[in-house]
């Protein structure tokens, strides 16, 4: 697609985002389909032990995904408003560096899990019980987290770069290829938690490398470009790169809440009831991630149209986009919690059979948690906001107040007075406090203003 197809300055705001949302939120849509399908493989093949063997798994991989989501938004973020001022060069070697620095990281990082793999699975919350399904998984998956990461940072350069149906067609041939190759790999071949895992692997190395080849091969004006080995090189590639993980680093932060409702809450349910409960919480678990995507989807629809129009000096442009995003969301999380509310037994159903105590659990569950979707995702969009004004104080601020700051003492707290059903409610009551802290913000600047720091 040409780099001119899309004009981030002069095209109808409305007409920009609907270009981008649909292949992106297509796009973001395969790629959580990637991990519900593994889960409902393992539900069906495999049972209760295999869905939370793999979510034990998923917050490492959410911690991933977030150091992918950072540099991403980060590097976009810093390109777009090169481009805006026609500073192609800079853009370009923003984006290698971007690239360089995540192969790096990951492969160290994921060296060092391969090394300890049961040192690894139990620091992730795996009982003794799981603890061989865990690992795996751990095993199988791991190697490939350099593609994910791949995936993870290209997607947003090709959306810049003009080409938003191609970056679309990556994550869904994934996705494809996942679902195949799941059911291959856990019915006729028998080969459990391992062949997801191995399904997974190979399909998110193809998505991975679509990213790359269009990077190297097929870009417009955002192509990779060779960088310096110099010294000096060096410090500017580091300083580059730390700028671009302060701009992006709230999304991190949003991916470590996931993470950390993940975690928190296996741990949680663990103590209550035991690996049934955990088991529940994990097909919430794999459900949760179609929400964030959403509001993912949103945001980083957004962010281009905001980041390219800030550089310009267009503030009108960007109030706008901002109404369209907020309203998006709105309606967004009301359609997600409306499923979860009226069709739990559906949902659950595609996992697990419903009479199983994991599913019981799960089907109660279900509504109490589905009560905070429409804060969750309008929270990012907000968080996602400040990124794409490069403001970095208030993202960071809101997205460490949805996660660590209210997440964690609302799992802790909230079963001693509600029960079991407390649990289900940690999430939704976190982001409803998150919202309320930014209406409070909104009424005391009148609006998200860009003076805002």
């Amino acid at each position: 697609m040409e780099r001119d197809a899309i004009d981030f300055g002069s095209l109808k705001v409305s007409v920009l985002f609907r270009r981008l949302f649909i292949p992106t939120l297509c796009g973001m849509l395969s790629i959580s389909a990637v991990t519900v399908a593994d889960g409902i493989f393992v539900g069906q093949g495999v049972g209760s032990d295999g869905i939370a063997a793999v979510n034990i798994y998923v917050p490492l991989l959410m911690v991933f995904q977030g150091m992918g989501l950072m540099i991403g938004i980060g590097c976009s973020v810093v390109a777009s408003i090169h481009l805006s001022q026609s500073k192609i060069r800079a853009a370009r070697l923003n984006v290698t560096q971007a690239m360089v620095f995540v192969t790096a990281v990951t492969l160290l990082l994921s060296s060092a899990i391969l090394l300890f793999p049961d040192r690894t699975a139990v620091l992730l919350g795996a009982s003794e019980h799981l603890l061989p399904l865990v690992k795996d998984y751990l095993l199988w998956f791991t190697p490939a987290l350099v593609f994910q990461m791949w995936t993870a940072v290209g997607l947003f350069v090709i959306r810049l770069d003009g080409a938003p149906k191609l970056a679309m067609w990556c994550s869904v041939i994934s996705a494809l290829l996942n679902v195949l190759l799941d059911w291959l790999f856990i019915f006729p071949l028998g080969w459990g938690v391992m062949g997801a895992a191995f399904a997974t692997a190979i399909s998110v190395s193809v998505g991975g490398g679509i990213a790359l080849w269009y990077l190297l091969c097929r870009a417009r004006s955002l192509s990779l470009c060779p960088l310096k080995g110099s010294r000096k090189s060096l410090r500017l590639s580091l300083r580059n790169v730390g700028y671009q993980c302060r701009i992006g680093s709230s999304a991190l932060l949003g991916e470590a809440t996931l993470a950390t409702l993940m975690f928190t809450g296996n741990q949680v349910f663990m103590r209550y009831l035991g690996d049934d409960g955990v088991g529940a919480f994990g097909i919430a678990c794999y459900y949760i991630p179609f929400v964030f995507m959403v509001g993912n989807a949103i945001a980083q629809s957004a962010q281009p149209i905001i980041s390219y129009n800030f550089g310009a000096g267009a503030s009108g442009r960007v109030i706008q986009a901002r109404r369209i995003a907020l309203a998006t969301a709105v309606v967004c999380g009301m359609t997600a919690m409306g499923l979860f509310v009226c069709c739990p037994r559906i949902l659950v159903g595609f996992f697990l059979d419903t009479d199983t105590p994991a599913a019981l659990i799960a089907i109660e569950g279900f509504p109490l948690f589905a009560s905070g979707f429409v804060f969750f995702i309008v929270n990012l969009i907000v968080i996602g906001y400040y990124q794409s004004l490069e403001r970095v104080r208030a993202a960071t601020t809101f997205a460490l107040l949805r996660g660590f700051v209210l997440l964690v003492p609302a799992f802790l707290l909230l079963p001693r007075v509600a029960g079991i059903s407390g649990i289900w409610l940690a999430m939704p009551l976190s982001e409803l406090l998150t919202c309320a802290v930014i209406a409070v913000f909104y009424n005391l600047r009148r609006g998200f203003g860009l003076r805002f720091s």
